[in-house]
């Protein structure tokens, strides 16, 4: 696609604003942004809220690995041809606009209309449909996104797309994975508000806050109708005390996750002589200040899809820092 003709789609381009992924069962209206010619995303969300708790952030993936920052979608004859006809019309009926501009939609919509293709295929809107390149509203500046470069091509009923990152179920699980919010990880302490130099201080998490979190992708155009569920669960938490003068329980510093979907253990009376099994222990006081005590979860990442299809992601993490004060042992002579 010529810098010209870019030029011209944008200028006819518009763009709608994304719901962030709301609360239980609750649909989300999340819509790509015409940028560069790239039409609006069709997929839509729906999201399970994380049980209990506030809701934190994305989850982070492990590793480099990121989901797709464009695609590629079906669009009826019908929905492919007003679009079309509506840049078009926009772009020279604008006034002032520069006249390079004019002609090159003017020669995007003739291989459409006239060209290398008749009237849009309407005569055999039944028989396919046109594929289109779709960006990731919110990363269409990264270089990533810039790679479905493809003009909309055509594609018969049954035939695969000659492209990769053509939407399948497993694209879909992948774009949901970037729509993933996970709860805010503050763990509970004891002692809850000081913690003491050289004595245990016991973390845990709430059963009811650390669920599976899922986020289902959808879409119906064009005669293609698919989906997928990007499912996160916890698996384990890492505490890292804020400072290098602490000792973790265990000593790897991952807390896993127990039977009942806890982690850690709250303390009760009768446990002072014993470790913790999900803890810290501070080797000096953090004076007048306190130490940043940084909880991350480790979630596993599992998806399935549209005639059983289903697989791993890559694991992922989403965490953040709580203040601890810790302060020195009085001890009373007398």
């Amino acid at each position: 696609m010529t810098s010209a003709l870019v030029t011209a789609l944008a200028l006819a381009a518009g763009s709608a604003q994304a719901k962030g992924p709301g609360a239980s069962e609750s649909e989300i209206d999340t819509e790509g942004t015409r940028s560069g010619g790239d039409l609006v995303s069709r997929i839509t969300y729906t999201t399970t809220s994380p049980g209990g708790g506030d809701t934190g952030g994305n989850v982070t993936p492990v590793g480099d690995w990121t989901p797709p920052a464009c695609w590629y979608e079906p669009r009826s004859a019908k929905e492919f041809s007003q679009y079309v006809e509506d840049m078009y019309s926009e772009t020279v009926n604008t006034p002032g606009q520069h006249s390079y501009a004019k002609t090159s939609v003017g020669m995007f919509r003739e291989k459409y209309k006239d060209g290398e293709y008749e009237n849009y295929n309407l005569d055999v809107k039944d028989e396919g449909n046109w594929w289109v390149a779709v960006q990731d509203e919110d990363r269409w500046m990264e270089p990533e996104a810039q790679l479905c470069d493809e003009e909309p091509f055509w594609v018969e009923n049954g035939d695969s797309p000659p492209v990769e990152n053509a939407v399948t179920p497993e694209v879909l699980a992948e774009l949901a994975y970037n729509r993933v919010r996970l709860p805010t990880t503050e763990v509970s302490l004891a002692p809850a508000e000081t913690a003491k130099v050289n004595l245990p201080t016991w973390a845990w998490l709430d059963q009811a806050t650390f669920k599976e979190v899922s986020v289902t992708a959808s879409l119906d155009v064009g005669g293609v109708n698919i989906q997928a569920t990007t499912t996160a669960t916890p698996v384990s938490l890492k505490l890292e005390p804020g400072t290098p003068d602490a000792e973790t329980y265990p000593a790897s510093a991952e807390c896993t996750i127990n039977d009942d979907d806890s982690i850690g253990e709250p303390y009760a009376k009768g446990k002072a002589d014993q470790n913790p099994p999900c803890g810290i222990k501070y080797l000096r006081s953090s004076g007048d200040g306190t130490f940043k005590l940084q909880a991350t979860v480790t979630w596993d990442i599992t998806w399935t899809g549209s005639g059983g299809a289903g697989g791993d992601l890559p694991d992922g993490t989403f965490g953040n820092d709580q203040a601890v004060t810790v302060q020195e042992i009085q001890a009373v002579n007398r």
